[in-house]
């Protein structure tokens, strides 16, 4: 673990994707297990869904984000990283939180996969029926 003060850990979570987010001040550099966000995240949708908090509160450009993602397809990384990072950015500043909030950072968003029920081919489809 760091000994500096200036810098902010944070778990970001999303179906079954975990994020461990850190974010230190610096010049907007952002990486993802190691990899330009661009490059990890496939597609230019993802990348912007997962540095979102940054643009909501202006500091795309003032703060490098580290971030090692497991689990879970790359929709669920990019939102589990945007989770990870409004988190931090709400330790750094708890001045940040209500536009966080109110932009929708904050939440977590608790949709599981369903699990598959014995019997059926699948977790609600069922079976045809056949009544003769």
């Amino acid at each position: 673990m760091s000994t500096d003060t200036n810098v902010f850990t944070a778990t970001g979570r999303r179906k079954t994707a975990t994020a461990r987010v850190r974010i230190i001040a610096g010049t907007g550099k952002l990486t993802v297990n190691g990899r330009e966000f661009d490059t990890h995240f496939s597609h230019e949708d993802f990348s912007k869904q997962a540095y979102a908090p940054l643009v909501t509160v202006a500091m795309l450009d003032k703060i490098d984000v580290t971030a090692n993602v497991r689990g879970g397809g790359v929709a669920g990384q990019a939102v589990a990283v945007a989770h990870g990072i409004a988190r931090a950015l709400q330790k750094l500043d708890p001045e940040l939180r209500s536009a966080l909030k109110k932009a929708g950072h904050i939440t977590r968003d608790p949709r599981e996969k369903e699990r598959k029920k014995p019997g059926q081919p699948g977790a609600r489809k069922r079976f045809q029926f056949s009544k003769r």
